[in-house]
């Protein structure tokens, strides 16, 4: 799962969010602006830097890490690329300080004895996402970070949650790019899974998904009826592992299409064949 790419997404849109993780952040902290920079001799690529407004006063330069996998190698190469960074800029900021975002503590390098003192100073801080809380009680961006360490069974359920969080939390301007994080999320947590596959998961309104909207772009004449079956049999079929009889596959084809909407939420909870027809007979 590209994490990476994620947290990056999430900081263009809101730099501040890397404050609501810290317990001192800077007084102005709407006014940072996240970019990554190059410090050459030797030359290094930073991808995470929280830059200060541009003011008469220098202010703190902020180095964030997102570290999904173990490197035991992080704190030479962190503590080394922000000091170098920070000697060259030194006449623009009055100090430093560096995240490290960890999804647990289990993730962190295990020998750091010899950067003892940034560690136990306020030089470095460390969050690990695991232990920020209930991710229905967070803040919304910090509950996308806590999506991406979800698990897959209980994945789908708190994504759902947090949609219904962003459309009544969210400006409707704004709401589209916190909807296509938490499906880019998902779609890295179900490979196996296609976007439209994903989105149908989720209970996204079909109108509102990536695939209706390049099937109107491209002028495609399949209806919405016909592009939904399609969508919630191809998910059937991967979730349970069999292609659907024809018999079936009929069946759903002259569903209603506000019954196909049910369906696609329901299939979650399905486990075997046996569990579709039951719901079937049931309509």
């Amino acid at each position: 799962m590209r994490r990476d790419s994620i947290f990056y997404k999430l900081f263009q849109q809101s730099p501040s969010l890397l404050f609501e993780l810290l317990t001192n952040p800077p007084a102005n902290a709407d006014n940072y602006r996240f970019d990554s920079v190059a410090v050459k001799e030797p030359k290094f690529e930073i991808d995470g830097v929280f830059l200060p407004p541009d003011t008469a006063d220098a202010g703190v330069v902020y180095f964030s890490e997102v570290q999904f996998q173990r490197d035991e190698m992080l704190y030479e190469r962190l503590f080394a690329e922000s000091l170098l960074y920070f000697y060259r800029n030194r006449m623009r900021y009055s100090d430093w300080q560096a995240v490290v975002i960890y999804p647990s503590r289990s993730t962190e390098q295990s020998n750091s004895y010899p950067y003892r003192a940034f560690l136990n100073s306020e030089q470095l801080y460390r969050v690990y996402l695991d232990e920020l809380g209930d991710i229905r009680e967070l803040p919304l961006g910090l509950a996308l970070m806590v999506l991406t360490t979800i698990e897959e069974d209980q994945a789908p359920e708190e994504a759902r949650y947090l949609l219904t969080r962003t459309y009544e939390e969210v400006p409707q301007l704004s709401s589209r790019a916190i909807i296509e994080l938490i499906t880019t999320i998902m779609v890295y947590k179900f490979e196996q899974l296609s976007r439209s596959e994903v989105e149908i998961m989720l209970g996204i309104t079909l109108q509102q998904t990536r695939v209706y909207r390049e099937i109107k772009e491209e002028g495609r004449q399949e209806g919405e009826q016909e592009a939904t079956v399609k969508l919630i049999v191809r998910l059937l079929t991967k979730l349970l592992g069999q292609e659907l009889s024809e018999e079936m596959q009929a069946t759903i084809s002259h569903l209603p299409l506000t019954v196909l909407e049910n369906l696609s939420v329901a299939l979650l909870d399905f486990t075997s064949l046996a569990d579709l027809q039951a719901w079937l007979d049931a309509q």
